[in-house]
């Protein structure tokens, strides 16, 4: 029986990794400010547009058709951080209530916690049929035209983040090396699709064919005060890489690892890698 091969696809990979970031799920405005557990749609089409040099609320109807495939190479823990914001000020110099009024003195200073991912580590792949869009993209990251930030400003990444243009971006996601000793617990995979192109193991009880949950990241309307977020599908999968694919724990032997495969994908490949996966 013929193992199960990824669909064909072009796409872009790009390896989001950092000592915080943070992906916004459910708060908005609010003293306590959330994180997803893996990077959201709405944060990458944002880093996108940052990299584009699109303001909030300008059409990003092009981006809206990149599909997103998810891989968790490291997925850190929660690390929760107390906020204030006023303090010491008076209350005229505070921050202004939603009517637009001041607080009282005893309540001038405003406090709230935000949630960041610690030594977390990503590698997204991006798919769309639209040449232009992914030639766009692949540009902007290369030479952004604003700062890019893992879902807060002050979560910048660690190195560059697009790894590669290729036209067969999701083989190319299971030929990356792990951060990780083998052997280590399936690495999960999470798509807005199903997975059933991902290698089956007896074990695994997420086969990635129906969706597991649902997450409200899909972006409609990105202008100040008035976004509006759609709900997408989340199919989740595990993949039990070649142990080849192994390099240690994240440190300079899995970087030149991951820089030897990127120099690898620039040699033209057959028209079927399944040899290298």
């Amino acid at each position: 029986m013929t193992a199960p091969q990824p669909p064909r696809e072009s796409g872009l990979l790009l390896r989001l990794a950092a000592p915080l970031q943070s992906w916004g799920e459910r708060s908005h405005f609010t003293e306590e400010r959330d994180t997803a557990a893996f990077p959201t749609k709405s944060g990458l089409l944002g880093l996108l547009s940052c990299a584009l040099g699109r303001h909030r609320g300008e059409d990003n109807s092009d981006l809206r058709r990149l599909r997103l495939t998810v891989r968790v190479d490291r997925p850190g823990y929660v690390l929760r951080d107390l906020h204030t914001v006023g303090g010491g000020l008076a209350p005229n110099d505070t921050v202004r209530t939603a009517k637009g009024g001041t607080r009282d003195a005893n309540r001038s200073t405003v406090y709230g916690h935000r949630l960041y991912l610690a030594d977390a580590a990503f590698v997204c792949a991006l798919t769309c049929q639209d040449e232009e869009v992914l030639d766009r993209c692949a540009e902007a990251l290369t030479a952004p035209r604003w700062p890019l930030y893992l879902g807060r400003r002050g979560c910048p990444p660690e190195g560059p983040v697009l790894l590669d243009h290729s036209p067969d971006v999701l083989s190319g996601l299971l030929r990356l090396p792990l951060p990780a000793q083998a052997p280590a617990p399936a690495v999960t995979l999470l798509a807005d699709r199903p997975l059933d192109w991902l290698p089956r193991h007896p074990g695994d009880h997420d086969d990635g064919t129906r969706p597991s949950s649902e997450v409200q990241d899909e972006p409609v309307d990105t202008a100040p005060h008035q976004r509006v977020f759609r709900t997408r599908r989340l199919y989740r999968g595990s993949w039990h890489p070649p142990e080849h694919l192994y390099t240690g724990e994240l440190g300079t032997t899995y970087l030149k690892a991951l820089a030897a495969q990127m120099h690898a994908a620039t040699v033209p490949l057959p028209d079927r890698p399944e040899a290298a996966l």
